[in-house]
């Protein structure tokens, strides 16, 4: 029997349980917050990034929800320093070069108003000069900082970055998680449907 956790990512949080940087400094890991052995993340979210990462202790899980190739999608957050216009977004939409690979086509929508978020600590450096505007982009992919420099590649650089949901697909079938009812730190356990989802999945 596997488990599988979902947690509220904070800012400031490596995404692995030790820290092996010479830093005198200590940083914090998931390990100031999970209590549980033997589970690793499903993918990655940057040190600087917040919101839902998974973890599990399946091996084939970990595979089917995190490898490219089955495409799964995942929606974040996004704000950015200043205003993007339609076409700049349309860029993102296509699909963008960046270093040496291309991007899939993105789901890219801006948001009319600031999402409810809890506030960042430590909020992000204001600039009463420079606007901002916060962007809804849905990737089937998860490159290392990958919406960081897709933003970048337009002009448009990130400010702060929350990865709101995940979601997962077979057959027929789709199951989405998100981060509804969790604080930042905070963890829980698969419910018995999504459960139920994922074992179809491993399947």
């Amino acid at each position: 029997m596997f488990r599988c956790l979902l947690f509220y990512k904070p800012y400031g949080v490596l995404c692995q349980f030790t820290d092996n940087s010479d830093e005198t400094a200590p940083r914090q890991t998931l390990k100031d917050y999970i209590p549980i052995p033997a589970v690793y993340p499903v993918g990655r979210l940057d040190r600087d990034s917040e919101g839902l990462l998974l973890l599990t202790d399946s091996g084939r899980l970990q595979h089917r929800l995190s490898h490219r190739k089955f495409a799964h999608p995942r929606t974040y957050l996004v704000q950015v320093e200043r205003i993007p216009d339609e076409s700049a977004l349309d860029r993102l939409r296509e699909g963008i070069t960046i270093q040496d690979y291309r991007t899939r086509k993105a789901m890219v929508r801006r948001l009319l108003e600031e999402p409810d978020l809890p506030p960042r600590d430590p909020p992000i450096r204001y600039r009463k000069n420079v606007p901002t505007c916060w962007l809804e982009i849905t990737l089937t992919e998860g490159r290392n900082r990958q919406v960081r420099r897709m933003t970048a590649a337009i002009g448009f650089p990130t400010l702060r970055l929350v990865r709101v949901a995940i979601g997962i697909q077979y057959g027929r079938e789709h199951v989405r998680f998100h981060l509804d009812g969790l604080a930042p730190g905070e963890w829980r356990e698969v419910t018995t449907a999504e459960r139920k989802a994922l074992e179809q999945l491993c399947r």
